[in-house]
């Protein structure tokens, strides 16, 4: 039975192989309601393919995965979205020349009129779009705009905030700061920490660890596809998260090589 204890997602010893190819040997890692996970990794570490096994787009080899508790196994993405779980895929799924709206409501759209009459509310989704980016300080003056005119810390936005309008307990983030500026990536890290003060939980996927800490409530580490380990904010430092990622003692050989200069 599922309580407000109970992780919205959990995944135990999870291993994924691709024919000889090891993917995933052992990730075991959990987010609750409230909660941002930081998970964080190198290049090579294995996100990639666990944040695709939780959305549904692979089958894992072997291990548990849980879902408010209950075992799941997802035929594809959708059974995923059903699930209440929401990918936020560095390339947002956009389509800059379309409109705010359209973009918002891509294969949801309100529709009125019957039969084969039936077309989108236009109106209404307007007013949705508009009031859903008024909440998160964006003034979208007219959402007919074409959504690449927007900021790309403000397309991020609007992509977080169509998945929590459709129901998203849990929202997947992928590398969502790596293509903006200092002023954009501020506007991103607050709105997390907005979406997550509403019950939701945020996997946070980045190999920054700055950004990371600045937003983060626990922070899973991964290499080659195992969990080194996951701490609260309170048992590491942003140094020591830096170098568990990095891999301390290569970066430590490394600068004792180079004579400091690291």
């Amino acid at each position: 039975m599922s309580t407000s204890q109970t992780p919205l997602i959990e995944v135990r010893n999870l291993v994924k192989h691709f024919g000889s190819v090891i993917a995933l040997n052992g990730v075991s890692m959990s987010v609750n309601r409230n909660e941002v996970l930081c998970l964080l990794g190198d290049n090579g570490a294995g996100k990639s393919t666990l944040i695709n096994t939780l959305a549904g787009v692979h089958k894992p080899t072997s291990g548990d995965f849980l879902v408010d508790g209950q075992p799941q196994l997802f035929s594809g993405p959708r059974d995923a979205l059903d699930a209440g779980i929401a990918t936020v895929y560095q390339d947002l799924a956009m389509i800059p020349l379309m409109s705010v709206t359209r973009n918002f409501f891509m294969g949801r759209e309100p529709l009125i009129g019957f039969g084969p009459f039936k077309r989108m509310n236009m109106d209404e989704a307007d007013n949705v779009t508009r009031d859903e980016m008024h909440k998160i300080g964006i003034d979208v003056r007219d959402p007919q705009q074409a959504v690449g005119t927007l900021s790309g810390g403000e397309r991020q936005c609007v992509a977080i905030a169509r998945a929590v309008y459709f129901g998203a307990k849990v929202l997947i983030l992928d590398e969502p700061t790596s293509a903006l500026g200092v002023a954009q990536t501020s506007m991103v890290l607050k709105y997390i920490n907005q979406v997550r003060t509403k019950g939701l939980g945020v996997i946070f996927i980045t190999h920054n660890v700055r950004h990371a800490y600045a937003v983060g409530n626990r922070f899973t580490v991964l290499n080659r596809g195992k969990t080194l380990g996951t701490y609260a904010k309170h048992e590491i430092g942003i140094d020591e998260l830096q170098n568990l990622m990095a891999g301390g003692k290569e970066l430590q050989s490394l600068s004792e090589e180079l004579g400091g200069t690291i």
